[in-house]
C-alpha cells in the first residue's frame, strides 16, 4: 500500500461543511478560475489577431514585389510577367502562391457625391477566398482574358456604397487622371466590408485588363506581384528567398511594413497578454500556497501523530503534495470545462458584440488553438506542483510533542 496516497485520500475526503472542505473548494475554484480566464483570453487574443490579419491580407499580400522607383504615388511602373520570379520555374521555399495585380487611382462620381478610390486590377490568377468571406452583397467581378478590353464590373466597399448611395447593379462613372481625363462607366456587382478604414475608404476591385489598357500596357505587364507565404511566422526567411530571385530593379515589401501601425498594435496586445498571464499565474500560485498552509495548520495534530509513529518529513510532505495535486486536477477539469464552454458559445452564437468602428470586428472572435490550450494545462500543473513544495517545508519545524498538544 502507498502510505502517502492513502493518507492523502483521508485528508481530502473531509466532511462536507468542515473547514478543510471549504478551504479545498477555495483552492479548486482559484485554479479553475485562473485556467478558464487564460483559455478565454488566449482564444480571444488569437482569434482577434487572426481576424485582423485576414482582413489585412484581403488586400495586402504577405509580400509585394514591384518595380523599384522613387515615385510614391499610386501610378505604378510596368512590371513584366515573364520574369523568373513570377514564372517560378523552381519552387521558392515558403511561397504558397503568387498573383499579379495593378493599381490605378480614380474618382467615383454620382450626382450628389464623389469619392477618390484606388482601382485594384486583378486577373484570372487572383484568389477570391478571403474576399468572398467579406462580401455583404452581390458577388465578385468577372475578370480575365475573355473580357475583351477589360470588364467594367466593380467591387466596392460598404463605406463607399453608403457614401455614394450605391447598391448592387447600379452604374457609376469612374474618372481616371490623365491628359485628357478618361472616364469609364462601371457596374457595381458586389459590396464588401472589412472594418479596416485604411482598406474600405480606398480599395475597389476590378479587371486588370482595364488598368492595362488605361496605362497603355500590354497583357504581359502588371503593377506588382502579390506573394502569400505558407507560414507567416517565417515571413522574413521567405522574404529573403524571394529577394534572391529578384532583379536589381525590383523591390520586395513586407505587409508588416505596409501596415506597420496595425502590426505594432498587435505586438502591444501580445505584451498585455504576457502581463495578464504573469498576474493570473502569481495569484493562482499564491492561493495554492495559502490553501496548503491552512490545511497543514489544521492537520497539525495529525502531523505530530505521524511523526510520533515514525513517519519522516519526506513522507508527510508527499501526503500534502498529493492533496495539492488532487486540487489541481479538479481545478484543471473544471477550468477547462468552463473556459471551453464559454469559447464554444461565443464562437457558435457570437453572444458578445463589439463596435466595428473601434475594434474592426462586430463580435468577439474566438480561435481554437489546441497546442496553446494543452500548453496552458501543462504549465499550470508544472508550476503549481513546484510551488506546492514550498509550504510543505513547514512540516520540518513541527515538533511531535507540541503538535499533539495543538488545540484547534
Amino acid at each position: 500500500m502507498n502510505v502517502p496516497v492513502f493518507l492523502a485520500r483521508k485528508v481530502r475526503h473531509a466532511p462536507i461543511g468542515s473547514f478543510s472542505a471549504t478551504v479545498t473548494r477555495v483552492g479548486v475554484a482559484s485554479i479553475a478560475l485562473g485556467l478558464a480566464i487564460l483559455i478565454i483570453a488566449f482564444a480571444i487574443l488569437f482569434g482577434y489577431k487572426r481576424t485582423i490579419q485576414q482582413k489585412i491580407f484581403l488586400f495586402g499580400a504577405h509580400l509585394q514585389v514591384s518595380k523599384f522607383t522613387n515615385n510614391f504615388s499610386y501610378e505604378e511602373s510596368p512590371l513584366p510577367v515573364n520574369t523568373a520570379l513570377y514564372q517560378q520555374r523552381e519552387p521558392i521555399p515558403g511561397v504558397q502562391y503568387m498573383q499579379a495585380v495593378a493599381l490605378k487611382a480614380g474618382i467615383l462620381k454620382t450626382k450628389e457625391d464623389l469619392a477618390g478610390v484606388i482601382l485594384k486590377g486583378v486577373g484570372r490568377d487572383y484568389r477570391w477566398d478571403l474576399v468572398r468571406e467579406s462580401l455583404v452583397a452581390g458577388t465578385v467581378p468577372v475578370v480575365g482574358a475573355d473580357t475583351g478590353n477589360g470588364s467594367t464590373q466593380l467591387l466596392i466597399s460598404q463605406y463607399m456604397a453608403r457614401q455614394l448611395r450605391l447598391s448592387v447593379g447600379q452604374k457609376v462613372p469612374m474618372y481616371f487622371l490623365g491628359n485628357p481625363p478618361r472616364a469609364r462607366s462601371m457596374t457595381v456587382v458586389g459590396i464588401y466590408d472589412t472594418g479596416l478604414e485604411e482598406v474600405d475608404k480606398t480599395i475597389a476591385i476590378g479587371d486588370i485588363r482595364l488598368v492595362q489598357r488605361l496605362n497603355g500596357w500590354g497583357p504581359d505587364s502588371v503593377g506588382s506581384y502579390e506573394i502569400f507565404v505558407n507560414d507567416f511566422d517565417q515571413l522574413e526567411a521567405t522574404r529573403n528567398a524571394v529577394f534572391d530571385q529578384t532583379t536589381p530593379d525590383m523591390r520586395v515589401t513586407r505587409v508588416t511594413d505596409q501596415y506597420r501601425p496595425l502590426f505594432d498594435w498587435m505586438v502591444l496586445l501580445d505584451r498585455n497578454m504576457v502581463i495578464l498571464l504573469a498576474l493570473v499565474t502569481f495569484v493562482a500560485s499564491f492561493n495554492m500556497i495559502s490553501v496548503l498552509l491552512v490545511l497543514m495548520m489544521e492537520r497539525t495534530p495529525m502531523i505530530g501523530l505521524l511523526k510520533a509513529l515514525g513517519g519522516d518529513d519526506p513522507l508527510i510532505r508527499k501526503v500534502f503534495l498529493y492533496v495539492g495535486l488532487n486540487m489541481v486536477g479538479w481545478g484543471l477539469l473544471i477550468g477547462n470545462a468552463v473556459g471551453l464552454a464559454f469559447c464554444f458559445l461565443q464562437y457558435r452564437y457570437q453572444l458578445i458584440p463589439l463596435d466595428p468602428k473601434n475594434y474592426f470586428v462586430n463580435h468577439v472572435p474566438i480561435a481554437w488553438d489546441w497546442p496553446t490550450i494543452l500548453a496552458l494545462n501543462g504549465a499550470t500543473v508544472l508550476l503549481i506542483a513546484l510551488v506546492l513544495w514550498l509550504p510543505t517545508f513547514v512540516i520540518n519545524r513541527i515538533q511531535p510533542v507540541k503538535a499533539l498538544a495543538f488545540k484547534k
